[in-house]
């Protein structure tokens, strides 16, 4: 199938956010610097921030706001990147967080799940002591009475 066509189909289809993701980013979004740190992060990896520190870089150097070899720009830099690679490293915990959320939710599935076929089997054990049970009886029945 065509994906383009495969994509039409299901563009209708809503998608339900997991609730667990849903209460772990209302939980984040209580502290003051973690809405900062996401909003650092979101600027940090688009393409205007791209945009910006090519202006900004093309400007430093075509008006020459200092000569080559640049040491301020180049410190100035240095400790963004600094800055930049902390956010990245609180976009990974965050992350990790997420996955972690999922994780237990689905252990605590999975042990639901355990117990349910647990029930299960000890259901069909039933099931089958009472069928062997009734075939016992029907074959000690003398066949006139059947």
């Amino acid at each position: 199938m065509e994906e383009s066509a495969f994509l039409e189909r299901i563009s209708h289809v809503p998608v339900q956010p997991n609730p667990a993701l849903l209460e772990h980013a209302v939980e984040r979004q209580k502290k003051l610097e973690n809405r900062i740190a996401d909003r650092i992060t979101a600027f940090a990896g688009s393409m205007q921030f791209v945009y910006i520190h090519i202006v900004w870089f093309g400007l430093w150097i075509g008006l020459g706001v200092e000569h080559y070899p640049y040491g301020l720009l180049t410190m100035i830099v240095s400790l963004e990147a600094i800055f930049l690679s902390t956010f990245v490293m609180i976009s990974q915990n965050r992350a990790d967080a997420k996955r972690q959320v999922v994780a237990n939710l689905q252990w605590r599935t999975v042990q639901e799940e355990d117990g349910q076929n647990v029930q299960l089997i000890d259901i069909s054990k039933q099931i089958l002591e009472l069928t062997q049970e009734i075939h016992s009886l029907a074959k000690s029945r003398p066949s006139s009475e059947r």
